[in-house]
């Protein structure tokens, strides 16, 4: 591969006062909140139809061009393992996605340069207000915590890596189509002769092929958050993507992919293939399927490294950290949460407590008791 192309810290000083400008997710443009001064977000060639995919193959065969290749800094935090985008001038800080502190120890970072990003929409103040409403929406939190989220932590605005893959798959297949009937049969119960119908399944052979063109399967370069929390964010409007810009990241923080090419394309090949199978059964037919085998030749794949963004507050409360994160577009929020055991030992006891009434009301309704 050619050398590395260094990007170095970019930064978007206020032409009217020099304070850093920042990009501004109500108005789309770049703002300075020391002075007001806006600037609009220009040279770019347009929205989705202007990103180009990139060849995998040549990706794994490390023949890009220099142009696709960046190396940035980061900070790699040994506790989640994010690898996140920072300054120079940032000596001591906690980590955003688990509030561990670390002092940062700032190294490099070589990867493929992102080719698209998905804006923020949201302000940090309309994502804490989601948060709030998310809070208020949680039975058995403890009272401390809803306290401690919705007063002492500030969110964090932060564009995650994802993969997009493009891919033609063709696939032959090999089962039995099922075909159902009844049949009725007698039977003894009880002593007693009795009639019923059971419902059989007659197979035949079916063999054929499926083909299908996969179109920017999402796959998340991040192992930073729990699973279950990642797969709250599969769903984006990639149609609003636009060509990558530094702009966009102005007064954000981006994470580094951690997930690697080949390794985010075997994720990829997993949903390709679950829906590869549900086409086989469609393509098969009758009441039931049953498949055998399938063999699919994969071609014409291309990815593109694209930005999303998230707001997200991580806080250690009693020594645990806890996430909650905010879908920086729609403003979907999902989280961890410690449970209070004092709430819910109440709600045992009250719901004893009722058990009790009721069996009593019953009792004495039935006159069992005086």
């Amino acid at each position: 591969m050619d050398p590395v192309a260094v990007q170095s810290e970019t930064r978007f000083p206020c032409p009217s006062c020099g304070s850093d400008l920042r990009f501004d997710p109500t108005k789309g443009e770049l703002h300075c909140d020391h002075c007001g001064h806006t600037e609009q977000i220009e040279g770019h060639e347009g929205p989705w139809s202007a990103l180009k995919e990139l060849d995998f193959e040549s990706a794994i065969a490390a023949a890009l061009p220099t142009a696709e290749i960046e190396e940035t800094r980061v900070m790699h935090c040994n506790s989640c393992g994010a690898e996140v985008e920072f300054d120079e001038s940032v000596h001591a800080k906690e980590c955003p996605y688990c509030a561990t502190p670390f002092v940062t120890g700032t190294g490099s970072n070589r990867h493929i340069k992102p080719r698209g990003v998905l804006p923020f929409a949201l302000t940090e103040t309309e994502a804490r207000g989601a948060v709030g409403d998310w809070l208020g929406s949680l039975w058995f939190a403890p009272n401390g915590l809803q306290e401690y989220a919705r007063k002492g932590r500030k969110m964090s605005g932060i564009y995650m890596p994802f993969w997009t893959f493009d891919a033609q798959t063709r696939s032959s297949y090999r089962g039995q189509r099922g075909t159902a009937y009844s049949e009725t049969q007698t039977v003894t119960v009880n002593g007693k002769r009795q009639t019923r119908t059971v419902r059989k399944i007659r197979w035949s052979p079916k063999s054929g092929r499926v083909a299908r063109f996969f179109d920017d399967v999402l796959v998340i370069a991040s192992t930073s958050l729990p699973v279950k929390i990642r797969g709250a964010f599969a769903t984006w409007d990639l149609s609003a993507l636009e060509p990558y810009l530094p702009d966009y990241l102005a007064g954000f923080r981006a994470e580094a992919y951690t997930v690697e090419l080949r390794e985010g394309f075997v994720q990829a090949r997993e949903y390709m293939d679950r829906v590869i199978e549900r086409d086989v059964r469609f393509d098969i037919g009758g009441d039931a399927q049953r498949i055998s085998s399938i063999e699919t030749d994969v071609s014409d794949i291309t990815f593109k490294h694209i930005l999303l963004p998230i707001w997200i507050a991580a806080y250690k409360y009693r020594g645990e950290s806890y996430r909650i994160i905010v879908n920086g577009r729609t403003g979907q929020v999902t989280g961890e949460r410690p449970w209070s055991v004092w709430k819910i030992a109440l709600a045992v006891a009250a719901g004893a407590i009722v058990a009790a009434g009721l069996g009593y009301l019953y009792a004495l309704n039935e006159g069992l008791v005086n």
